[in-house]
C-alpha cells in the first residue's frame, strides 16, 4: 500500500481564472512513511519551522517587507520578527484606511509568510528537502500540467 499527497495549481475550469491547471503528487510506500517524515522534519527544525506546512510557492517568492527593511540578511531571527512585523503593521494600517478590499488577502499572505527567514535560507531549505526526496529511491513523483489556452473539448469523451 502506498501514501499518495496530490496537491494542483490552477482551476481545472475552462477557461477559468488560470491559464494553467497543474496535478502533480508524491506516491510512497506506507511502510517508508514515518521514516520520510522524519528525515523532512529534521531540515524543517534547521530552519525552525518544525510546525508550518511548506508551500514552495510561498517560500520562494519575495517578501517585500524584507526587502524595505536595511540589513534585514544581518539579523537574527528576534530583530527579524521585530522589523516585519513592524512593516507590517504600517502596511495593514494604510491598506484600512484606503484599500479594504486588499486589506483581507492582504492579511491571508502575511500569515503564509510568517517564516522570518531570508529568501536565500528560504532558497536552501527548499534544496535541502528537494535534496532528502530525491534520495527517496522508493517514491515516485507524478505529474501533468494542461495549458488551458491549448486544450480542445473535443479530446473529452462522452459516455
Amino acid at each position: 500500500m502506498n501514501l499518495c499527497y496530490i496537491d494542483e495549481s490552477g482551476t481545472s475550469d475552462i477557461p477559468g481564472n488560470s491559464a494553467y491547471f497543474v496535478l502533480a503528487g508524491i506516491s510512497i510506500p506506507i511502510w517508508h512513511w514515518g521514516g520520510c517524515d522524519a528525515e523532512v522534519n529534521q531540515v524543517k527544525i534547521r530552519f525552525g519551522l518544525l510546525d508550518a506546512e511548506l508551500h514552495t510557492a510561498w517560500l520562494l517568492r519575495r517578501y517585500v517587507e524584507q526587502e524595505s527593511i536595511t540589513d534585514f540578511d544581518d539579523m537574527d531571527y528576534v530583530q527579524r520578527r521585530s522589523a516585519v512585523e513592524i512593516e507590517r503593521r504600517k502596511h495593514i494600517h494604510a491598506l484600512q484606511r484606503s484599500k479594504p478590499k486588499v486589506l483581507k488577502q492582504t492579511k491571508k499572505n502575511f500569515a503564509k509568510t510568517n517564516a522570518y527567514l531570508t529568501l536565500a535560507e528560504r532558497k536552501r531549505m527548499v534544496r535541502e528537502v528537494a535534496g532528502v526526496i530525491g534520495n527517496w529511491g522508493f517514491a515516485r513523483l507524478f505529474g501533468e500540467a494542461v495549458d488551458k489556452a491549448n486544450y480542445s473539448s473535443q479530446f473529452i469523451l462522452s459516455s
